[in-house]
């Protein structure tokens, strides 16, 4: 039997699950970061009808919605700010004795300082603000950033061009703290609209969902807002109108659009007792659809969760640019001192001394590093989900690009799943052919796996009435058993006979792609039936694609060796593990990283959870019904085994993309803070603050374009 996963333990069963009953707020993956710290401030869901939402019904109210409004108002602050500060800042520049005289120009007016000294003080505490509210909240943590850096450089030019107005000797640079709190402030908008921008997914996903549902009460059909929708009650989905719900169809036929939600192009045929998933777009019939999940239970709300909690997940190489950046916070202090001190050992002016320290400060702002990692980790993950790849834990995502050998299970992941019954043989003169699937099928009637479903799609086609069966009881990975009118039935592996002792008949096996399961009546072998599983087609190409990138790969089923050395030798993998158990999928798990392999296992997620989790990635592959895999780091919503081929190849792009920003913002502080401190002063080349500044917002420009550029990368081979 394929996977070792008996019929009904493979899926649990999902067709008597209640899931409404599920506690989903516990899909936490044990290896992930803590999320009870995670930073939803800067979720957006702008497209979201919060007028259409009850205030107490926080099921229907994704994660994330206090700190998006929030976050919308900081931007528009930002915003605000600068246009003040920028108006504010051409007066300054044009009545400025530096300006003017490097431009040629005259024209002082009566009081000329104290008009800049005005103006320069509405630019610093409005424009300002910002950054010195900043500098008290990194001070109150004992952890100096950016903010404290931008503050001393502003703080520092302010004060000490006032103190010029007010008769100390110098000369004023109120020009220059203007224009560096106008681009400050411009860097910070811009940057805080990249990071929003990369929340896309979000918006697109919540938008998904229409405000109201068609409910059918008897013979009438009321309009009801989406949260008054209940499980178990009737709604009406009409031709080209999306689904308002998880659900099962009671009446009708159609295909639906589910490529939003799974990343399949195709239209999908949707039938009677088939599911649906909330979202998803009907075709060109109606539906009558009896709700299964709604609120936080639903598919596309888990969907959303866990995209949300992917984007806001502090990884490993986020942690490192925020060392690198409090690091260049010391560093940038220390120099900036520094230099004020050495200039004045010099004999320097004081005015010149403190112009080259503030320099030095706003060119160590470590703005880029600071957006370098976090904008890469929320398009990652928007662009995944919107491709089918739903990451739990943002480590293994990353870690992917390490992967040396895949564990793949064989039924619908290398195969469509999608088996049908080629033979039914009698081995016992007292049950013909007919009377051992009928009596099988009573077995097979409420599971999900793809064996059961083959044997039951037999039964229709002969119109053959189940019977019902009593005592039902899994025998863990080998099968399931139960009383049929009187009789004891099995449906079994063929390592459940080499474990009875029981001989498998010679004949059993005609053509190695067949997969063979054996039924046993009050305890003696009556028969046996043989099922194909057609090999996808991506399969081939998805391994192609697995060698290029130097990863074995391997499968582990538990179907019998005949057809795993078949499978095996067609798709050419490096090695197979056949009649595998389930707990003998953590063996070769632990067995192949005792060799030195990185390795990740692919599985449904449920019966796999031990592998998924021994596994250095554990990948859940499935339908949506799947996704509440507990142990999986990354969720595949199709079985497609390019998927996974697109998920190393993104998390090697991901992660290359991490170090080209890392490398870009550090690489620039190395460079611009020597010349910032005046290090090419006997050349004639001095950095000016002003021009400091501009660099650093471009540099985050620059960053902010380079992670934007990661969305080509998805789904290149």
């Amino acid at each position: 039997m394929d996977d070792n996963k008996n019929h009904k333990d493979k899926k649990m069963d999902h067709s008597k699950m209640d899931h409404s009953k599920m506690d989903h707020s516990k899909m936490e993956d044990p290896k992930s970061t803590d999320h009870s710290k995670m930073d939803h401030s800067k979720m957006d869901h702008s497209k979201m009808d919060h007028s259409k939402m009850k205030h107490g019904d926080h099921d229907s109210i994704p994660m994330g919605m206090a700190g998006h409004d929030h976050h919308k108002m900081m931007i528009a602050d930002f915003r605000k700010r600068f246009w003040v500060t920028l108006v504010l800042t051409v007066p300054i520049l044009f009545f400025s004795p530096m300006i003017q005289e490097f431009f040629g120009y005259s024209f002082l007016l009566p009081g000329n300082p104290y008009i800049l000294f005005a103006l320069s003080t509405v630019v610093y505490f409005y424009g300002g603000w910002p950054f010195l509210k900043g500098l008290v909240s990194e001070i109150k943590k004992g952890a100096p950033g950016m903010m404290t850096l931008i503050s001393m450089a502003i703080s520092v030019a302010y004060f000490y061009s006032s103190a010029t107005v007010f008769g100390l000797q110098g000369v004023d640079f109120f020009w220059e703290l203007a224009t560096l709190i106008a681009i400050m402030l411009l860097g910070h908008w811009i940057e805080m609209k990249s990071v929003l921008g990369a929340s896309k997914a979000l918006q697109l996903l919540v938008s998904m969902m229409p405000a109201e549902a068609h409910r059918v009460k008897g013979d009438t059909i009321e309009d009801i807002k989406l949260e008054d929708l209940l499980k178990d009650d009737v709604i009406l989905v009409k031709p080209g109108e999306k689904v308002p719900a998880d659900g099962i169809i009671t009446e009708g036929s159609s295909y639906l659009n589910e490529s939003m939600l799974t990343g399949e192009s195709k239209p999908v045929k949707k039938e009677l007792n088939d599911k649906v998933i909330g979202g998803s777009v009907n075709g060109n019939s109606t539906l009558k659809v009896k709700v299964e999940h709604t609120g936080k239970d639903s598919y596309l709300n888990k969907v959303i969760k866990m995209v949300e909690e992917a984007q806001k997940t502090k990884s490993k190489m986020q942690n490192l640019s925020d060392r690198a950046a409090k690091w260049l916070t010391y560093i940038a202090l220390a120099i900036g001192f520094g230099t004020l001190a050495v200039w004045l050992i010099l004999g320097f002016p004081f005015v010149y001394a403190l112009e080259r320290m503030v320099t030095v400060m706003v060119i160590a702002c470590p703005h880029a590093l600071g957006l370098a990692i976090p904008l890469v980790v929320a398009i990652s993950t928007a662009v995944s989900a919107q491709n089918g790849l739903l990451i739990r834990n943002r480590t293994a995502f990353e870690e992917s690009r390490k992967i040396s050998a895949l564990l793949f299970d064989k039924t619908g992941t290398l195969t469509k799943g999608d088996f049908g019954v080629t033979r039914i043989e009698s081995v016992d003169k007292n049950y013909s052919s007919a009377e051992v699937l009928r009596l099988a099928s009573a077995l097979e009637q409420s599971s999900e796996h793809p064996i059961a479903v083959g044997i039951i799609k037999k039964v229709k086609e002969d119109s053959v009435v189940v019977p019902k069966p009593e005592n039902f009881n899994a025998i863990t990975g080998k099968g399931v058993e139960a009383n049929v009118e009187g009789k004891q039935v099995k449906v079994v592996s063929p390592g459940y006979l080499r474990d009875e002792k029981i001989d498998i008949p010679e004949d059993a096996y005609s053509d190695a792609a067949e997969t063979v399961v054996f039924v046993l009546i009050d305890g003696k072998l009556a028969g046996y039936i043989a099922l194909a599983d057609e090999i996808r087609p991506e399969s081939a190409e998805a391994i192609k694609i697995f060698k290029k990138n130097n990863i074995k790969v391997l499968m582990a089923t538990g179907d019998n060796e005949k057809t795993a050395k078949a499978v095996s030798e067609k798709l050419g993998l490096d090695g197979y593990y056949a009649e595998v158990l389930p707990h003998q999928k953590v063996e070769i798990v632990d067995e192949l990283q005792n060799k030195g392999e990185f390795v990740a296992m692919t599985g449904d997620g449920v019966n796999d959870a031990p592998a998924l989790a021994k596994a250095n990635v554990g990948i859940a592959v499935g339908s949506g019904t799947d996704v509440a895999a507990e142990t999986a780091d990354i969720i595949l919503v199709n079985s497609n085994p390019q998927d996974i081929a697109n998920l190393i190849l993104f998390g090697k792009a991901t992660y290359n993309k991490m170090i080209q920003n890392l490398i870009w913002a550090t690489g620039y502080n190395v460079v611009a803070i020597p010349l910032a401190a005046g290090v090419l002063y006997s050349s004639g080349f001095v950095l000016g603050p002003a021009v400091g500044a501009v660099f650093m917002s471009l540099s985050t420009i620059i960053v902010a374009i380079n992670a934007q550029l990661l969305k080509r990368k998805i789904g290149k081979k």
